[in-house]
């Protein structure tokens, strides 16, 4: 039920949001021309709360002017059209005086959270053709930020391809000769990321900080309305230090191990859609090497 968002199209749950909701915009708008709409700029911003993921948008507030109607009325007329097709992906709330959030269901996550860790055969000939035409330095000088970046990616690794030897996970290529883009997962596929109940197993703060962070870079990425302004590097070392406090915290073997394995398969889950965000962060964004070990 959980996996069949058409991830491998819209790789950032931004652009997944935004598939979903320009239509309805447009049926609910009389102007075409509208640049917000045609250029698909339509206002969508990740909300602050750890304890939930949902995006927030004021197009019912830009709009209403040009629309002569409320930004409550419209905002609950583009709600009621979305309502329909957008069932089990995320939720909708209307905030006065006419925002609209956009919650993110448990098995959304879990969809996307997936993607990141398997890739698509798409995305995954996209970095290899661009592997191939463009040389990354590995002799560029390292900053103290961008080694701590390294060694979060490398740990990353090194931590799967240990739960691999010790078989809480199985990868059909387990001695990779470079960091993978991808991990190739045989067992568990997919990976448990929801319990019995549907519920996102990662609720610890620290998970949900790093889940945060990976869905803010992903978003910076694929999105060319922000990507053009971002500092990369600070963006990877935030990303690396939310994964350190998450692994101090959050443990996978020992008692976890022994008593929850599905929680520690979904916490390595998290690791390597961790590990795969910061390999392309670091040679696509920084152009500097993403090490397999240190």
């Amino acid at each position: 039920m959980h996996y069949k968002l058409p991830v491998s199209k819209y790789t950032s749950i931004k652009q997944l949001l935004y598939s979903y909701i320009i239509k309805p915009i447009s049926i609910n708008t009389y102007r075409e021309d509208n640049r917000c709409i045609k250029d698909e700029k339509i206002t969508l911003h990740k909300g602050r709360d750890d304890k939930k993921f949902f995006y927030t948008s004021s197009v019912s507030l830009r709009l209403s002017k040009s629309q002569n109607r409320k930004a409550m009325e419209l905002a609950s007329a583009i709600a009621s059209d979305l309502s329909g097709i957008c069932e089990g992906v995320f939720s909708i709330q209307i905030v006065p005086p006419g925002w609209i959030n956009f919650e993110l269901t448990h098995s959304t996550l879990a969809t996307w959270l997936q993607s990141l860790v398997v890739g698509s055969s798409e995305r995954a000939g996209e970095q290899g053709s661009r592997g191939a035409e463009e040389t990354i330095d590995a002799q560029s000088p390292i900053t103290n930020s961008l080694f701590a970046v390294e060694y979060a990616h490398a740990r990353c690794c090194s931590l799967v391809l240990l739960a691999h030897r010790e078989g809480l996970i199985k990868l059909r290529e387990p001695a990779p000769n470079t960091s993978p883009a991808f991990w190739d997962v045989i067992f568990p596929n997919p990976l448990p990321w929801l319990n019995c109940d549907g519920i996102l197993q990662l609720n610890h703060p620290d998970e949900r900080r790093l889940i945060g962070e990976l869905i803010q870079v992903v978003d910076n990425i694929e999105c060319p309305d922000v990507s053009g302004s971002v500092k990369w590097e600070k963006v990877a070392l935030n990303l690396s230090q939310a994964f350190e406090k998450f692994w101090s915290n959050c443990r996978i073997w020992g008692e976890v191990k022994i008593t929850s394995p599905e929680l520690a398969q979904a916490r390595l889950g998290l690791l390597m859609a961790t590990q795969s965000v910061l390999k392309f962060v670091l040679e696509e964004n920084l152009g500097v090497f993403a090490p397999l070990e240190l």
